[in-house]
């Protein structure tokens, strides 16, 4: 339900808004999700399969593939759809929302340093160690490949966020007696915001910022 819903809204707009017509951008759309979804269901069933996360029977149907229930393959489609559409249609209302390069490359390097030195504290903790090197190389990428993109990105993420930490919190079991994703808290930092590990709001980036520079690319090579 989380998956549809978050997808309903932006796919309905996407089909019959006429002015931003983004399902016009579907196969960019789509190429750039599928890609990025490969690697990162590939991540995910393999900390399902050593318990680093796990998923409550209670709140999911009973079809698994790779021990991974079919709505956790479906958060991969959905959820960085609606966020792509998010970026996109806020990039189109108000092209000026963006920060500067000099804000751009502060934030980010703040964020490396963050991220290197909760690594070094906690490096070996599965979830902690390959969340936040993905998180410093793909970074690193952006500052020096990418930095137009970070400079709407950074601030629409977050927005994103938001509506990231509200489903979240469902899924951390924030409002249910239990959790429909649980974790092995010896494989993270242990922090939380509310009920949320620390380390998701940089899976987040991770995933989502990798999409959209796939669909920056195809977007050119199909639409330029």
């Amino acid at each position: 339900m989380l998956n549809l819903g978050s997808l309903s809204i932006p796919l309905l707009y996407s089909i019959f808004e006429k002015k931003f017509h983004f399902i016009q951008y579907f196969k960019s759309a789509s190429y750039s999700i599928l890609l990025v979804a490969f690697p990162f269901l590939i991540w995910d069933a393999w900390f399902t399969s050593i318990g680093v996360w796990g998923f409550n029977s209670d709140y999911h149907l009973s079809f698994l593939i790779f021990k991974m229930p079919i709505e956790e393959w479906l958060f991969f489609l959905c959820i960085p759809y609606a966020c792509l559409f998010t970026y996109e249609v806020i990039g189109y209302y108000f092209p000026n929302f963006k920060i500067s390069r000099l804000w751009t490359a502060w934030v980010s390097g703040v964020l490396i340093i963050l991220t290197s030195s909760l690594l070094l504290y906690h490096f070996g903790k599965w979830y902690t160690t390959i969340n936040f090197m993905f998180f410093i190389l793909l970074m690193g990428y952006g500052l020096r490949y990418h930095l137009e993109t970070l400079r709407r990105y950074l601030p629409v993420f977050s927005i994103i966020l938001v509506p990231f930490f509200i489903v979240n919190g469902v899924l951390t079991g924030g409002f249910t007696e239990a959790p429909v994703v649980f974790y092995d808290d010896s494989e993270n930092m242990g922090f939380r915001l509310f009920t949320i590990p620390f380390e998701d709001a940089f899976y987040a980036f991770n995933l989502l910022f990798s999409v959209q520079l796939l669909f920056n690319f195809f977007k050119r090579k199909y639409h330029a």
